[in-house]
């Protein structure tokens, strides 16, 4: 499967890390998607995706057109179909704020069709990016969409919060709540409503998720692997907790990931193994 994106240009690039095109026949069909700092909008252009909430409460969801998903703070299930094309866009935590008018809590956890929240766009949007010949033509189609829709005065309180999440991005998760709050001048309880607002989750738990990315992200699984040295490196001071959260967050104990990860290994240069593992 070819992976293809860019950073968007400016201003998007300040509420978008990339958007991207996939197309082909994966590798695996299901991944097993642990909490990542992002939100996201996919546009399917083949068949229809199946997905799966680990919360065995909720049922899951096929979509064959397109959908939004906000911060997840557990782990989901993605199956592909045999043959991949659709366009994605990773958000930042806080990017999906100016471009929804829908409370960022209500995309917590969530999987919500595109046309809920853009009114019955989404076979517009996929009529123009499938008439296009390739991977950067169609990526430039929805960069255009997502400027279009881009509101032309931030939200109220978006700035603080991309303010202190671009610190807990650069940080992984390292800077204390508390001095994220004293640094911008406002209380702690101010920028937890803040970040609830326009992120969906308090800071708190944003610096986990970034902590946790870190973490993940540093294994690599063709060599011995130190996990007190790499939870002490990404901020983990009490194993027990770092234990659990891996679990929690993975569905895995550490060894059985990385014996995981040793019987399918990442494809180098291809972002989207980098968080996500098979599930079978």
């Amino acid at each position: 499967m070819e992976y293809v994106g860019r950073v968007p240009a400016p201003p998007l690039d300040r509420l978008i890390d990339d958007i991207y095109c996939l197309t082909g026949v994966p590798r695996h069909r299901r991944m097993n998607v642990p909490p990542m700092p992002s939100a996201h909008l996919f546009v399917n252009l083949g068949e229809p995706a199946r997905l799966w909430d680990s919360d065995p409460s909720v049922p899951p969801a096929l979509f064959g057109d397109g959908w939004f998903m906000g911060v997840w703070t557990r782990r989901f299930l993605f199956e592909y179909p045999a043959r991949v094309r659709l366009v994605g866009v990773h958000f930042k935590p806080w990017g999906l704020s100016p471009f929804v008018d829908v409370p960022a809590a209500e995309l917590r956890n969530r999987w919500v069709p595109v046309d809920a929240v853009w009114r019955r766009s989404i076979d517009r949007i996929r009529n123009r990016v499938g008439d296009v010949p390739s991977a950067s033509e169609a990526i430039r189609v929805v960069e255009e969409e997502l400027r279009s829709r881009l509101a032309e005065a931030p939200p109220r309180g978006l700035g603080l919060v991309r303010h202190t999440g671009l610190r807990l991005e650069t940080s992984y998760g390292a800077v204390p709540v508390g001095a994220l709050a004293d640094g911008a001048g406002v209380s702690g309880n101010h920028l937890a409503a803040q970040f609830k607002s326009h992120v969906g989750v308090t800071p708190k738990r944003v610096a986990r998720i970034y902590r946790f990315a870190r973490l993940i992200l540093s294994v690599d699984a063709l060599r011995p692997v130190d996990w007190s040295d790499l939870a002490h490196a990404a901020g983990y001071f009490d194993r027990a907790h770092f234990t659990r959260e891996f679990k929690d967050f993975t569905g895995h104990t550490p060894t059985e990931y990385l014996a995981l990860r040793r019987r399918f290994p990442a494809e180098p240069g291809f972002p989207p193994d980098d968080g996500p593992m098979p599930a079978d």
